[in-house]
């Protein structure tokens, strides 16, 4: 793969160059576009690892996303710095690097429903449970599939190419680098059928969008639906581990279901906590520890940002030609990098992942799930199945009119149809799931 074509500046569902604005790049432009849609706007109440706390410093998808596309810009920037001299030769300077990878991180997980993985399973689930059902008969296996591997990283390239601003008409129109690099899985949905892969990132119906996205940034390709990652891509995926690992420390202090000291043995890995200079003489007890971890957790992060520049540049041939033999980058740092990432991990899935209250809440979120996908699949299917659309029951009527913009029309494929129903459930908040949720059992006790 060749720079000059992966930092491609077109845009998708645009036909004609756009021009250069004075004081604003074009990957700047990508920036603003997702910050201000509201699907973005949305995260501020969608879980990140803990649904619905009752505590407000704990992270939402929003605060994630944020601190993530902050990490990003930094690893691109210093990726930027590092090939400046071959970069400049085709106009692409350091911060554009940056930005690139920044507005790819903010976009990241624009595609999660309400609850987060949770929510993400409870879609799954409900296509696996119901499979005999009618509803389901008319989908081909693989339409089938794909729903109950429903992924937020498709829904995310949904969201980006075809939901928001200019709806089905190349969505946020963002350029083909950072459409690129926000893909962390360039393989539809099939292809998993085949590879064995866990994980996709394009819905068959954005099938067409990510052809034209590999196209124009020569991405290369293994299979007909399946292509190589653009080499930032593995940066925006080291930005989320680094986030989501050290954060759900400080997440797991807060909730208490972590240590202080728990937290310094991971981040003393990498970090020295001897280094810190002496705090403020008001500083004391609790409020002392969490100061000394935000910045020890500061800190660490340089250093894991660092380790991951130095082994992209060292990797760069590899990332270029698709011989990039580990996972993530993060993998390849190796040594006290790897150890300290992997070691939070680990003890965010043995301490906090399992505990009662976030169990319980995933239990309610996995029920909110289920009686929207029951409402909207069934009324998505009554008009489909109803050769006239004026014989849709009125119960049905009234739940497709909640859909708004995303009400399925009668002509269309079932898939496609039900496509639309969960654009308008992944779209949801939390709050807003479980507002309809109520609304719905309000129209069932009225009908009884």
């Amino acid at each position: 793969m060749q720079w000059a074509q992966l930092f491609s500046r077109k845009r998708d569902g645009v036909i004609q160059p756009e021009q250069h604005e004075v004081g604003r790049s074009h990957f700047q432009k990508d920036i603003d576009r997702i910050i201000f849609s509201s699907a973005f706007r949305r995260l501020n109440h969608k879980t990140q690892v803990h649904p619905l706390p009752e505590n407000d410093n704990i992270h939402t998808r929003l605060s994630h996303s944020l601190e993530v596309s902050s990490v990003g810009r930094s690893l691109g920037t210093k990726v930027g710095q590092r090939l400046a001299p071959e970069l400049r030769s085709i106009g692409i300077e350091p911060s554009d690097v940056g930005d690139i990878v920044q507005a790819a991180c903010l976009a990241h997980d624009i595609g999660n429903p309400p609850f987060g993985h949770s929510g993400e399973e409870a879609i799954r689930n409900w296509f696996r449970a119901n499979t005999q059902r009618e509803i389901l008969q008319d989908l081909t296996a693989a339409e089938l599939h794909e729903f109950q591997y429903f992924e937020g990283n498709a829904q995310g390239l949904r969201v980006i190419t075809k939901l928001e601003y200019y709806l089905f008409e190349g969505g946020m129109r963002l350029t083909y680098a950072t459409l690129g690099t926000f893909l962390k899985y360039p393989w539809t949905s099939d292809f998993i059928y085949k590879s064995g892969k866990k994980k996709y990132g394009c819905n068959l119906t954005e099938r067409e969008s990510l052809t034209e996205i590999a196209s124009e940034l020569g991405l290369i390709q293994r299979s007909t639906t399946a292509w190589c990652r653009h080499p930032l891509a593995y940066l925006m995926e080291a930005a989320d581990d680094i986030c989501y690992a050290l954060i759900d420390l400080e997440d797991g202090i807060e909730m208490g279901y972590i240590t202080y000291d728990e937290a310094i043995d991971i981040l003393e890995i990498i970090f020295d906590f001897k280094t810190i200079p002496p705090l403020h003489a008001s500083c004391t007890g609790t409020e002392l520890l969490r100061r000394t971890i935000a910045i020890a957790r500061g800190k660490a992060m340089n250093i894991l940002i660092e380790g991951v520049v130095d082994t992209f540049m060292q990797q760069q041939d590899n990332l270029l030609t698709g011989n990039f033999e580990y996972d993530d980058l993060i993998g390849a740092c190796g040594g006290r990098i790897k150890e300290c990432i992997y070691t939070a991990k680990n003890m965010a899935k043995s301490q906090i992942f399992d505990r009662p209250r976030k169990l319980e809440i995933e239990v309610g979120s996995h029920a909110t799930i289920d009686i929207l996908l029951d409402a909207f699949i069934t009324a998505t299917y009554d008009l489909y199945s109803t050769q006239d659309g004026d014989m849709v029951s009125k119960k049905s009527r009234q739940i497709l009119n909640l859909m708004g913009s995303h009400q399925p029309k009668q002509e269309w494929s079932l898939h496609h149809a039900y496509m639309h129903a969960i654009d308008f459930i992944s779209g949801m908040t939390d709050n807003y799931a479980v507002s309809i949720t109520k609304q719905l059992a309000a129209m069932n006790g009225a009908e009884r």
